[in-house]
Order: C-alpha cells, then sequence, then structure tokens
C-alpha cells in the first residue's frame, strides 16, 4: 500500500492517480490530519500491511526507524516534483517490488537514492539508472 504524508500536495496525488499508481493519504483516506510523524504515524505504518510512505520530512530518514513491516521514502525535492520522484522510486530496479522496498528507510534526491536496510549497518547509496 501506498501512502502519502499530508505534507505531498493534492496535485501530485491526482498526478500519481493519472499515472495509475494507486495511493492513499494521510487525513484524506486514513489516519487524520496534522498527525505527528514519529509519535503517530510510525504506529499508523505498524497497524497497515507493508506499507510504503512517501513523505517530504526528512526528519523521519534515520536508521533507527528501519522495520521489516514497512518502507519509509524521504523525498528531497521541490512540492511539485514529489509525484515524479515517488514514481521513479517505485521503477528503480532496488526497489520495484514490495518485497525489495520492505525494511527500508530511503531518501530520495535528483542525485540519487540513500538507504538503510534492516540487517545493513551501513547506508546504501544508489544512483538513478539511465531511463
Amino acid at each position: 500500500m501506498n501512502i502519502l504524508d499530508e505534507n505531498i500536495g493534492e496535485d501530485q496525488r491526482k498526478r500519481l492517480q493519472r499515472w495509475q499508481i494507486r495511493v492513499r493519504q494521510i487525513g484524506v483516506d486514513l489516519g487524520r490530519k496534522g498527525m505527528k510523524d514519529q509519535n503517530q504515524v510510525i504506529p499508523l505504518l505498524h497497524s497497515l500491511k507493508q506499507p510504503v510512505l512517501f513523505t517530504g520530512d526528512l526528519r523521519l530518514y534515520k536508521a533507527e526507524l528501519v522495520h521489516k513491516a514497512y518502507c519509509i521514502v524521504c523525498i528531497s525535492c521541490r512540492p511539485k516534483e514529489s509525484a515524479y520522484f515517488i514514481r521513479r522510486v517505485l521503477r528503480h530496479p532496488s526497489f520495484n517490488t514490495k518485497a525489495k522496498r520492505m525494511g527500508t528507510v530511503v531518501c530520495v534526491s535528483d542525485v540519487g537514492l540513500r538507504a538503510w536496510r534492516v540487517g545493513k549497518e551501513q547506508e546504501l547509496i544508489l544512483k538513478w539508472d539511465k531511463n
């Protein structure tokens, strides 16, 4: 289940839906507006089946938030580019299946991706494909 934090704009949610990427959004489809990330959103992730949270909150890019039951993707870009980067992450060879995404906390930018994975002590540095 792809979940957008409430800091991802409605225009970006609609763009993802036009691209036939199914998403639910905090404060719209689940949870409530104003949920605090670590205190309330993380427990919400634990209550869902294999969720992937896409957020603009870079404070969630922490190795200690890695958990096998979910994935957190922190997007470092202009707000109007969020949907584009979400689609790129979902198509990236290292994250293009649910099994590959679970147990990771990822930081995404136009330069590439950084990730913490369950069972790994070092941060992974990944590049975007040429596609």
